[in-house]
């Protein structure tokens, strides 16, 4: 066994992401157990502080997804409780987390990101829909990608290729959060692009190469195995995959974070990738990016959870 002790894995959650989280949480402990290392998988419910308080975990390894568990709230509560954890402290989760903040962060120290507008319900309500809407298309043209400015797996998340499109776009939008990100939609290669830091600063693994059945890289495709067609590493130039690399990293560490993230990408037909966001708390299920990634590294998933675990109980 591993002398890292008594580990604590957490999952579920109250977000529209729950399920995703219970099957990134089973995949990690599964692969800790089998890297020899004491796992307890837990939810975030009443009994999570008190158990904690009792039996005092060497390090937590968050796999929540959405809501709390990528938007510092949860890691507020470990550092509360001086638990160390895998992943960004809380305050660079909040930064993160939000969308349009996070792409105003990587712009500012150069990554190229697609244009946007950020508009709240109200906004959308209060000065007329279709004279805000007609606006948005007038000045970033179509098509346009619209999604929740926070949250993640694709829900909320729509292509917009005509103007009569939008409005239903908005309000699918809106069921998922109350402030809309459109952005200029770019088509071209989609790439994921995850970061780890194993003692000696932030390294990109491979970058992989996500190809949806129908086109749309929607929840569906994201869980659904054989909807989407992966590359790993990315059917890429050795150039672009660099600068892929190099934008990822860039994006890790402009944006405060630690331990492990991924940055989605989209790679224009210039060969140019252009940042589209971050996760903090990247998927690791059957179908996720990041596992798909350190196994074209030559990785062991396991090896590689339980070496972050290590460094994070050393934080403690």
């Amino acid at each position: 066994m591993s002398d890292l002790g008594h580990v604590l894995v957490l999952a579920g959650g109250l977000s529209y992401e729950r399920e995703v989280s219970l099957r990134s949480g089973r995949r990690v402990g599964e692969v800790l157990r089998g890297a020899g290392v004491s796992v307890e998988t837990r939810d975030t419910d009443a009994s999570l502080v008190p158990w904690i308080l009792s039996e005092r975990p060497s390090a937590v390894f968050v796999t929540l997804h959405g809501g709390a568990g990528e938007d510092g709230a949860i890691r507020s509560v470990l550092d509360l409780l001086s638990v160390p954890y895998v992943g960004a402290g809380s305050d660079a989760c909040r930064i993160a987390f939000d969308k349009p903040t996070a792409k105003t962060v990587v712009r500012s120290v150069g990554v190229r990101t697609p244009e946007s507008v950020t508009l709240p319900k109200e906004t959308f309500h209060d000065l007329g829909a279709s004279a805000v809407l007609a606006r948005i298309v007038e000045r970033l043209g179509l098509p346009l990608f619209v999604k929740p400015s926070r949250g993640g797996s694709a829900l909320g998340a729509s292509i917009v290729r005509t103007a009569e499109d939008l409005p239903s776009a908005m309000v699918g939008c809106f069921a998922y959060g109350d402030t809309a990100l459109i952005e200029c939609y770019i088509e071209g290669v989609e790439v994921a692009v995850s970061v780890v830091d194993l003692g000696e600063g932030p390294v990109a693994l491979p970058p992989v190469e996500i190809v949806p059945d129908d086109g749309v890289y929607d929840y569906a495709a994201r869980y659904t195995a054989g909807r989407t067609e992966f590359f790993a590493p990315a059917r890429l130039s050795a150039e672009t995959a660099a600068a892929c690399a190099e934008m990822a990293v860039t994006a890790h560490t402009a944006l405060g974070l630690r331990d492990i993230s991924r940055t989605d990408l989209i790679v224009g037909a210039d060969g140019l990738p252009h940042f589209l966001e971050v996760n903090v708390a990247p998927g690791m299920t059957e179908t996720s990016l990041l596992p798909m990634a350190a196994e074209a590294a030559g990785e062991d998933l396991g090896s590689l959870c339980r070496v972050l675990l290590e460094q994070a109980a050393m934080r403690g």
